[in-house]
């Protein structure tokens, strides 16, 4: 007979905080300890709210695929990101979720995708254009920030064919502030909510309202201009009807999709490169055979799409690197209806939570998991690996849309910047995670651009 959640093992914490205080002091270190402390399925409470988190790949698997449809995102943290994203694909459940899936899956058909390889390299070109007086000089950059804005051109490219003009980074800066207060909401459960008027929610309202002017006015240009035809995911999901009965997205959904694609299209993927840069300049033997297989292939010049088979150890370089510094770093769900895992009853209504970093570092399913070393991704390496012990795209139904983008966007990328620069951590310069939405780098990454 299996469990009550009464008897999963887990921290007392705080009378009335419950563990909100160690979370808030180190999130990721807070995890960590948890399946070390208390194995692989471990209750934890925040204030007047429990829940169950899953460190096993088999638990895993079962809210993500086996049993996902008695899992669905009517959580506290999803709560917080529908008022940044509406019902977009990332926060909607069941049927509509379902129906948004398929219309926006053809925009995401490898064809279509492939054809976005030459504009990425393009806006890579432009920043290393911008980047080679800092080279020559051995000056100082924020690696972090400067891959923020490379892929938010590359989103906005994707997304709509044009750059958005946002000379003093307003719109970047609204961008950070609003996902950054998604986690503070999850964090701070007792905080006013947003039609409170306290200066945090009006600078939140401000910055939604901004976003929104620009998302919408993009899509009134496009319904106002049907003659101007482009190929972007805009006009993609503009034009996708429903198979049975024609409907095609109103404003407000196109609205959703588009905020969902813009934020986690850009977002990750900015973390995911800054991460790999500084653990590249962390490994001068992995940046040395990197070099060597990118003198190999290209020899100097721009990577292509027909150029990605072939580099191989590039590919295994970035996956690693999401082993150690997941960007979408945590995954929660809430039970529709009762079950069962590891042993435990998991009652209806019951929040759970994964968390890819402590999973990636799993010390029965990764050896030596505190280091990097891409040689892991070898095929010979890991094809006897558990299917979710390494899973940064989530998985299941629900596995990111974006997944085939983002990876070709980050070796493109990757290939390029390796092979015009190196880098060194900046003298005296702190590497913390912060992790929110995503697994940020705390205040950034300043490293110095140094000659090949």
């Amino acid at each position: 007979m299996d469990h009550p959640i009464s008897t999963i093992p887990g921290p007392r914490g705080h009378f009335l905080m419950g563990s909100i205080p160690e979370i808030k002091r180190d999130r990721v270190k807070f995890l960590l300890d948890l399946q070390r402390d208390y194995g692989d399925v471990v209750r934890i409470r925040m204030g007047p709210f429990a829940g169950v988190v899953l460190f096993h790949p088999d638990g895993i698997q079962h809210i993500l695929q086996d049993n996902h449809t008695n899992y669905s995102k009517e959580t506290r943290t999803y709560a917080s990101l529908r008022a940044l994203a509406g019902n977009g694909l990332i926060c909607s459940n069941g049927d509509f979720w379902l129906r948004q899936r398929r219309l926006m899956q053809p925009a995401f058909h490898q064809n279509q995708i492939n054809a976005m390889s030459g504009m990425m390299c393009l806006e890579a070109n432009s920043m290393l254009e911008r980047w080679e007086p800092f080279i020559r000089n051995g000056q100082m950059i924020n690696v972090a920030h400067e891959m923020m804005r490379l892929t938010l051109a590359i989103a906005t490219q994707a997304l709509f064919s044009s750059k958005v003009h946002d000379p003093d980074r307003l719109l970047a800066k609204s961008i950070s502030f609003l996902m950054s207060d998604t986690a503070f909401r999850f964090e701070n459960p007792f905080y006013p909510p947003l039609w409170v008027p306290v200066p945090r929610n009006q600078k939140f309202n401000s910055a939604i309202k901004s976003f929104n002017q620009v998302i919408y006015s993009m899509i009134s240009e496009r319904r106002n201009n049907p003659q101007d035809q482009r190929v972007d995911l805009l006009d993609m999901l503009m034009q996708a009807r429903e198979e049975d009965t024609g409907e095609m997205m109103s404003d407000k959904q196109l609205r959703d999709e588009v905020v969902t694609l813009f934020l986690a299209g850009h977002e990750t993927s900015a973390v995911a490169l800054s991460w790999t840069l500084y653990l590249l300049s962390q490994h001068p033997e992995v940046e040395k055979r990197l070099r060597n297989e990118l003198h190999l292939i290209l020899a100097g010049r721009d990577p292509t799409l027909a150029d990605l088979p072939n580099l191989v150890y590039t590919r295994m370089i970035v996956e690693e690197s999401m082993r150690l510094y997941p960007p979408a770093w945590l995954i929660e769900r809430k039970a529709l209806a009762d079950d069962e895992i590891g042993g435990y009853h998991i009652r209806a209504g019951t929040t759970l939570a994964v968390t890819q970093y402590v999973t990636h570092r799993h010390p029965d399913f990764w050896d030596d998991p505190e280091t990097f070393k891409p040689e892991r991704f070898d095929p010979q390496n890991s094809k006897n690996r558990s299917r979710y012990a390494y899973f940064p795209f989530g998985g299941g139904p629900r596995k990111c849309i974006g997944k085939d983008m983002a990876l070709m966007e980050m070796q493109l990328v990757l290939s390029m910047i390796v092979q015009h620069c190196r880098f060194e951590l900046a003298p005296g310069w702190e590497v913390k995670t912060e992790p929110e939405l995503s697994l940020r780098l705390k205040g950034g990454l300043s490293m110095l651009l140094k000659p090949l």
